[in-house]
């Protein structure tokens, strides 16, 4: 090691962590006079490593010894590095990259590190974002455009079993969004259609066009029409059983309490129906709704829509005049949905998710989403999953404590 003056030094300290370790640190760097260049803190199971760059004083020899002096009163190590500037500054191509599994395997991150690095990207950041029930990750990487990110990384998740969302990192990501969704098979459990026809006798007739209909094999308003014509006759009074017959997905009801609290606003995009969706809306607080409207008379459904149906146009329009008037662009957008008549909506938002969806949807969406929790989806938004247990104690909210590992 040479005597020449370094421009930067880089304090690398670690050990088991207790109150008092940084401000212990920057007290010492304090008397040095230094100037702070980067921070980068982490607390895993208990232990601390912390990362500081400075300005090299003149007596770095002197700082040096005081720093490791201090390391060694607080029972840590440290290690001090010389440099000859400041971090390179970021290249273009900077994305967020989020890995979702149940469970998370080592082979699943070494692959996605692997193809990171074989696109000639860096991971800048690693921060986790869930651990219970399911694991999130996310990745800070710069170097490569989202976009050629993202086609390498989908082949990958497919073949390691875990979700892979891959987000330009903006402004957006922070920014206050409308939350379009889906609701059939998406918000709620299974489709709301094959509940009604079971009082009908046709559950089975219908569940195959449904079906067909979803994977894009058949025109969507007319297997919708279709599908209706076989509710002639059942009592109105099954649309109230079916409501309550309803199961939303896990995570839903936490999704919506939280976004909401944060500013966020919601829309119901929906093939089905009107008597259905709008108590569905009221129920979770969401803001808009738009579905196709049964026809009722004298007490019965007549097997008729009234007025437009609801399809795939008409999703990509409800979405578009939604987000007029909540005032917010379409890049702002977050669209949800599993099948075929979701793609127009998916394609215009600034993020499509496909949340457990056909292979056509998946192959098209921006990120895909194949765990069953409904919350996950807070974590490519960039919450934590402990933030959100923070956010629910504030109001009352006390969530079920995680199982120790």
């Amino acid at each position: 090691m040479t005597d020449q003056k370094p421009d930067t030094l880089l304090l690398t300290i670690s050990g088991i962590d207790r109150p008092g370790v940084t401000a212990a640190m920057f007290a010492t760097l304090t008397r040095a006079g230094v100037g702070v260049l980067d921070i980068e803190q982490i607390v895993l199971r208990r232990r601390l490593i912390l990362g500081i760059l400075v300005t090299a004083p003149r007596d770095w020899k002197r700082l040096r010894d005081a720093v490791e002096a201090t390391a060694a009163d607080l029972g840590m190590s440290v290690e001090v590095d010389r440099g000859t500037g400041d971090n390179r500054v970021r290249r273009e191509g900077r994305s967020h990259v989020t890995v979702i599994g149940a469970p998370l395997k080592a082979a699943a991150m070494a692959a996605v590190a692997g193809r990171i690095a074989d696109s000639g990207a860096n991971i800048d950041r690693i921060e986790r974002m869930a651990r219970y029930p399911v694991t999130a990750i996310d990745l800070h990487v710069s170097g490569v455009h989202p976009d050629r990110l993202r086609a390498m990384l989908s082949m990958e998740a497919a073949a390691q079993g875990v979700d892979i969302a891959v987000q330009p990192a903006s402004l957006l990501r922070r920014g206050m969004r409308l939350i379009v969704m889906d609701v059939d098979s998406t918000l709620v459990q299974g489709e709301v259609i094959e509940l009604l026809a079971a009082h009908s006798g046709h559950a089975e007739a219908v569940a195959r066009v449904t079906e067909r209909a979803m994977r894009g094999e058949l025109d969507f308003e007319e297997s919708l029409r279709e599908r209706v014509a076989l509710l002639e006759g059942i009592p109105a009074t099954v649309l109230d059983r079916v409501y309550h017959e309803l199961v939303l997905a896990p995570g839903a009801r936490t999704l919506v309490r939280t976004l909401r609290r944060l500013g966020y606003r919601f829309a119901l995009v929906s093939g089905g129906f009107t008597q259905i969706t709008d108590r569905l809306a009221d129920e979770l607080g969401i803001h808009y709704a738009r579905a196709n409207e049964l026809e009722i008379v004298d007490g019965r459904l007549t097997g008729r829509i009234l007025g437009d149906v609801v399809d795939r146009e008409g999703k990509a329009e409800a979405l578009r005049f939604f987000a007029g008037e909540v005032g917010v662009p379409l890049e702002s957008v977050v669209a949800i949905g599993d099948g075929a008549n979701d793609l127009d909506m998916l394609e215009i938002a600034g993020l499509g998710i496909a949340f457990n969806a056909k292979a056509l949807v998946q192959a098209v969406a921006d990120t895909t989403v194949n765990v069953p929790y409904f919350d996950a989806i807070l974590y490519l938004l960039g919450i934590t999953r402990e933030e959100v247990e923070a956010l629910d104690l504030a109001h009352g909210v006390v969530t079920p404590s995680p199982p120790v590992p």
